[in-house]
């Protein structure tokens, strides 16, 4: 095996898996690349395709140090206590990526993000937990986290709750995140971040598209900035398409599915993965995974995994 191949393979896995889905084989490609295309290209952050530039253009790139700082990044996994999210996951959720959980009123998603919170505090670690339709308030996670067995004496100088409700907060929060963001902090929560998009209902497409590219940017600069874990929930709306599959309206459409309410488009595809969850009873159902570094829709069935929910 080439030098280069051998560096290819020692790069993080989402990394990698980007790299592999775009045609490169070999980080020697990526020579002449532009790290603002890449990274448009790849879904990854700039600073992180700047380093892929780099290492190509080195000497030596087997031994280049910036390649080493990259193959030692932190390849940890943050589990949660939901065992069918674990496993449709790969084993938990890569630290540094995204994860967004998309479902119905009454489902776990909002329980799903508080205890992946849980399981960061519990290694001393720091989280921002931004909501955005009181849908978890202070009070709600401060019971829900003092409720918990293990739950650290000293979380409350852990977790660094915020509200905010719409598109203008929703770009301020954005623009200062970094004034907030400490060596420590591991996990970014943005609760409800469908909910700000609601409103004005009249929002021009090329208005909203603009916004939705903003955050796409904000969440690979923060995903970043010191290997931050993020994850969004979102809810549902309904998507029309015709017997061939393609979007419709109510008059040439012949199915409604439901589907995540801010799309694809502000994820980006190098870190993320999606996650719907929909219930059949009231303590059953199934977790589908809609992508993820390693599957797209036109890969085949999407994997899904059932669960029960017990107190």
């Amino acid at each position: 095996m080439s030098r280069n191949s051998l560096l290819f393979a020692s790069l993080p896995t989402t990394t990698r898996v980007a790299l592999s889905r775009a045609g490169y084989e070999s980080i020697v490609e990526l020579s002449d690349a532009s790290p603002d295309q890449l990274s448009e290209e790849l879904g990854i952050p700039v600073s992180e395709c700047q380093a892929l530039v780099s290492t190509s253009k080195a000497p030596n790139p087997f031994i280049n140090h910036s390649a080493a700082d990259m193959s030692s990044k932190s390849h940890s996994i943050l589990t949660c206590n939901f065992p069918c999210v674990n496993t449709i996951l790969g084993g938990g959720l890569p630290r540094g990526s995204i994860l967004e959980i998309s479902g119905p009123p009454g489902c776990f998603k909002e329980k799903l993000a508080v205890d992946f919170v849980k399981k960061v505090i519990e290694a001393g670690e720091e989280v921002i937990f931004v909501d955005m339709q009181n849908m978890v308030n202070s009070a709600t996670l401060q019971r829900i986290l003092e409720e918990s067995p293990t739950t650290p004496p000293d979380y409350k100088t852990l977790v660094r709750h915020t509200q905010l409700f719409t598109l203008p907060e929703l770009i301020a929060f954005m623009h200062t995140l970094h004034l907030h963001i400490t060596p420590n902090t591991r996990l970014l929560v943005l609760n409800s971040l469908s909910f700000p998009f609601q409103s004005p209902a009249d929002m021009e497409h090329s208005k909203r598209k603009a916004i939705l590219q903003r955050v796409r940017q904000f969440l690979l600069e923060t995903s970043s900035s010191g290997n931050i874990t993020i994850v969004t929930t979102t809810q549902l709306s309904t998507k029309v398409i015709d017997a061939n599959g393609a979007p419709a309206n109510f008059e040439t459409g012949t199915t409604a599915i439901m589907v995540p309410q801010l799309g694809p488009t502000y994820l980006p595809a190098g870190l993320s993965y999606r996650l719907i969850i929909a219930y059949e009873s009231r303590t059953t159902g199934f977790v589908r995974l809609l992508s993820s570094p390693s599957y797209q829709p036109e890969d085949g069935p999407a994997p899904q995994e059932p669960y029960e929910l017990v107190n």
